[in-house]
C-alpha cells in the first residue's frame, strides 16, 4: 500500500500550520459526513465544548486523543486526515470499521489551543493531572477512559524542536514511547503489547525518514496520563510529533503522524504483532536534546577586550501575535556547544560579530546581526 498516496488523498487542506483552534475544527465535527458520529462530551474551564467522534463496530477500542496541550497541533491535523480515511468507503476502510472501533478526542485542551499554550485556562498542565483529575478536561479524559474500556490508548502530542536521534545529528521527527507502569520501569503485558507496536511501526517509518524516529525518556511518574494508562493496565503509546528540516509548520511530520496511525492499525487487524519485540524497540536510539534551531560556528567575539572565536547559537520562539504564530529568533547561548547541533548551521570562518546592541551575542537578544559588516542575519536567517 502506498502510505504516502493515501496520505495525499485524504489530507484535510482546511487546516494548516502550527495555529489549530476550536474554530477551525467545529467546521469539520459539524460536515454532514461526520456530524452523525460527533459528540460534546464536556467543556473546558472557560466552557469551550470537547467533542468527540467515534466510528467502527469492531470488538478492538482504540482510544485517541490530540492537544491536550493547546500548543501541540501537528497531532490534531494528522488525526482528521486518518477520520477522513474512515469516510472514504475504501475496502481498507471497511476492514478497518469491522476491526476497531476508533474513539477520538481530537482537541482534549481548546482553551491552550486558543492562547497557544501548553497549559489550560488554569495554568494547569492536564498531563500532570491524572491522579488528582482537578480539572474539567481531565475528568472528561478520565471518564471515557472508564466508559469506554479501550485496548490501546494512543496518546498524540508535539515535541520541541531540540530534540534529535541520540548523537547522530538527525531531528527526531517522530518520536514514541511505551510508558512505564512502576519505577522499576518493568515490563508487564499491558507495556509488552505497547513495545510490540511501536516496534513495527518503527520498522514502516524507517522507510520514509531513515534515522529520524526516537525513542523517548521511560521515567515513570504516575501523574502522567500515559504512565497512569499503562498502570492501570491498557497498552499505551506516546506519540511525539517532532521537527522535520524547514517544515516548521509542521506538515511533513504530519505525513509521518498519518502513516503511524495508518501503519499500527494494520498491524494490529492483521494481528501482526510479534510476541516479544523488545530488543527492537530498545534499539530504537534515545530521544536527547542536541539541537538548536540556528548555530553559527568559529565566530570572533571580543569578550572584556579579547578577541575569542567561539559559538552560539538561537532559538525560535512561537509567538502569538494577531491569531498567527510567529516564529521569532532570539539568541539562547554563546560557548563551545560541543555535540549540539543546528537544524540550520553557518561557519563564520573567524568573522567578527556585530549587532545594534553591544556587539555581544547575549542571552535572550534577538538574532538580528552580521560578520564583518558584510553579511547580515535577520530573525537568524541569512539575508540574500
Amino acid at each position: 500500500m502506498n502510505l504516502e498516496q493515501l496520505f495525499d488523498q485524504n489530507k484535510e487542506n482546511t487546516i494548516q500550520g502550527r495555529y489549530i483552534t476550536l474554530e477551525n475544527i467545529e467546521p469539520l465535527l459539524n460536515n454532514k459526513s461526520l456530524k452523525k458520529d460527533v459528540k460534546i462530551i464536556g467543556k473546558s474551564v472557560l466552557g469551550q465544548p470537547i467533542y468527540s467522534y467515534q466510528k467502527g463496530n469492531g470488538k478492538l477500542k482504540i482510544y485517541l486523543w490530540s492537544q491536550m496541550h493547546g500548543n501541540e497541533s501537528t497531532t490534531t491535523k494528522a488525526l482528521f486526515d486518518f477520520i477522513n480515511v474512515l469516510n472514504n468507503g475504501s475496502d481498507l476502510v471497511e476492514k478497518l470499521l469491522e476491526t476497531f472501533t476508533f474513539y477520538c478526542i481530537p482537541m482534549l485542551n481548546p482553551d491552550g489551543a486558543k492562547a497557544y499554550t501548553r497549559v489550560n485556562a488554569n495554568n494547569i498542565d492536564l498531563n500532570r493531572d491524572s491522579q488528582n483529575l482537578t480539572q474539567p478536561e481531565s475528568q472528561v479524559l478520565r471518564n471515557i477512559f472508564e466508559e469506554l474500556k479501550p485496548d490501546y490508548c494512543f496518546n498524540l502530542h508535539d515535541q520541541r524542536t531540540i530534540f534529535g536521534v541520540d548523537d547522530t545529528g538527525k531531528p527526531a521527527t517522530v518520536s514514541f514511547l511505551a510508558p512505564s507502569y512502576n519505577e522499576e520501569r518493568e515490563i508487564n503485558d499491558s507495556r509488552l503489547k505497547a513495545i510490540n507496536l511501536i516496534a513495527g511501526i518503527n520498522d514502516v517509518l524507517q522507510k520514509y525518514i531513515p534515522g529520524q524516529v526516537g525513542r523517548f525518556d521511560d521515567s515513570f511518574n504516575l501523574n502522567c496520563i500515559g504512565d497512569t494508562f499503562q498502570y492501570m493496565g491498557v497498552p499505551t503509546v506516546l506519540f511525539e510529533a517532532g521537527h522535520f528540516p524547514n517544515d516548521y509548520d509542521r506538515e511533513i511530520t504530519r505525513k509521518c503522524i498519518f502513516i503511524s496511525l495508518i501503519s499500527s492499525f494494520i498491524i494490529l487487524s492483521e494481528n501482526d504483532v510479534v510476541s516479544n519485540r523488545n530488543d527492537k524497540y530498545l534499539n530504537i536510539p534515545q530521544n536527547n536534546v542536541v539541537f538548536f534551531d540556528f548555530m553559527y560556528k568559529n565566530v570572533k567575539i571580543n569578550y572584556d577586550g579579547i578577541e575569542i572565536i567561539t559559538n552560539f547559537v538561537a532559538q525560535y520562539k512561537e509567538e502569538l501575535i494577531d491569531n498567527k504564530i510567529i516564529f521569532n529568533a532570539y539568541i539562547v547561548e554563546v560557548g563551545d556547544l560541543k555535540g549540539y547541533f543546528g537544524h540550520f548551521e553557518y561557519d563564520a570562518k573567524e568573522a567578527t560579530y556585530f549587532d545594534a546592541f553591544s556587539n555581544y551575542p547575549k542571552e535572550n537578544q534577538i538574532a538580528n546581526f552580521n560578520f564583518d559588516k558584510k553579511v547580515f542575519f535577520v530573525n537568524g536567517l541569512l539575508k540574500k
